[in-house]
């Protein structure tokens, strides 16, 4: 049995697809490009597929993760082609490596975010960024099927900056004469988890930012910290294997 690790991203409208949906949708691209999987025991069998946590609705990624064991050994590239030739436009997947063993939740700690803010100056939000991390705590509500739960975001923020190069231009906004604030920060994966909707509220209980329009945030990577905060590539280890 074969232990086949992906790599995807979910783009543009597919954002606002919920994952039990885009799963769905992952089970019946495997059936059509034929792949061997190979399934569970029992009285209700499912083909052996682990999702390795999941982006939140309305959010876009270019890292998100999915595991998948074949019974008959396949070629990850090939497998990669015959996967994104029956998905629909916007859920692609970007590499297929082979498991060189342990597993992948365990490579994975935290996630870096771009968050686009249009109607927000760069000005504007480099300092309420800047007031994000000078706090110890920062609570912000969540609204949840149980009821409103309290969140301390701040612990969970590893860093935070105003990517300055890419701020006021190529926004969906459409309207290119105003401002876009672009924040990149890296946030620990604890639990509860901290979304990007969460970091948008720490900073507008600290600095009483509020975009004028929604914010559009894409998940750009996932792995452990290093030293410097930065994110090891979770297949790294992999391709290194495959050497």
């Amino acid at each position: 049995m074969q232990k086949l690790r992906l790599r995807y991203a979910k783009r543009g409208r597919l954002r606002f697809t919920s994952h039990r949906d885009i799963a769905r949708t992952f089970e019946r691209a495997l059936r059509r490009a034929g792949v061997p999987m190979a399934y569970s025991q029992g009285f209700s069998p499912h083909p052996k597929v682990s999702w390795v946590g999941a982006a939140p609705t309305g959010v876009a990624s270019e890292a998100e993760y999915v595991e998948v064991q074949v019974v008959d050994r396949v070629d990850p590239e090939a497998l990669r082609v015959a996967l994104d030739a029956v998905l629909p436009p916007g859920l692609d997947v970007l590499e297929v490596v082979q498991s060189s063993g342990g597993t992948l939740p365990e490579r994975i700690e935290a996630s870096a975010w771009r968050l686009e803010l249009p109607g927000v100056s760069p000005e504007d939000l480099t300092e309420a960024v800047s007031a994000l991390m000078a706090a110890e705590s920062v609570e912000v509500e969540r609204l949840t099927k149980d009821g409103k739960k309290v969140l301390d975001v701040r612990p969970a923020v590893v860093s935070a900056q105003v990517d300055v190069h890419s701020s006021d231009a190529g926004h969906d906004a459409g309207d290119l004469s105003q401002p876009c604030g672009i924040l990149m920060t890296v946030v620990r994966q604890t639990t509860p988890t901290v979304r990007p909707d969460d970091v948008l509220s720490a900073l507008r209980v600290v600095a009483d930012l509020v975009p004028p329009v929604p914010a559009k945030a894409t998940r750009m990577a996932q792995g452990r910290l290093d030293d410097e905060g930065g994110l090891v590539d979770p297949l790294a280890l992999d391709r290194a294997a495959e050497v």
